[in-house]
C-alpha cells in the first residue's frame, strides 16, 4: 500500500480533495515515507519526517506554511486510515502522540 503510487491513490481518494498546490505537496511528502505497509504509519512517517525538517529550518517564514498544512493533512490522513482497524487506534494514537512531541525535544534548548 505504501509504493508512492498506491499512496497517491489513497490520499487523492478522500473526499474532501484538498487545494491543488496542497495535493501536491502532500503527496511529495508521503512519497517519502519509509517501506511499511501499513497507511497509517506511512503517512505518520511522511509527517514526522516533513515536520522534522521544518522544525530544522526554523519554521519562521511563510515559506513553511504549506509545508505545515500539508503535515497536518498527512496526520489527519494517518488517523483516518487509522479508523479503519478500531481495535489498534488507541495505540496506534499513543504511539503518534510520542513521536510527534519527540520531534520538539532536539529544539527546546534553541
Amino acid at each position: 500500500m505504501t509504493a508512492p503510487g498506491l499512496l497517491s491513490a489513497w490520499i487523492r481518494g478522500r473526499s474532501p480533495a484538498p487545494p491543488p498546490d496542497l495535493l501536491s505537496r502532500i503527496e511529495a511528502l508521503a512519497a517519502r515515507a519509509r517501506g511499511t505497509t501499513i497507511p497509517t504509519d506511512a503517512l505518520l512517517d511522511a509527517a514526522a519526517t516533513a515536520m522534522a525538517d521544518v522544525l530544522r529550518g526554523g519554521c519562521l517564514t511563510r515559506g513553511t506554511a504549506l509545508d505545515l498544512l500539508a503535515v497536518d493533512a498527512l496526520v489527519t490522513y494517518a488517523f483516518e486510515a487509522a479508523a479503519d482497524d478500531p481495535e489498534q487506534l488507541d495505540a496506534r494514537t499513543e504511539s503518534a502522540m510520542a513521536r510527534i512531541a519527540g520531534l520538539a525535544v532536539p529544539f527546546d534548548s534553541r
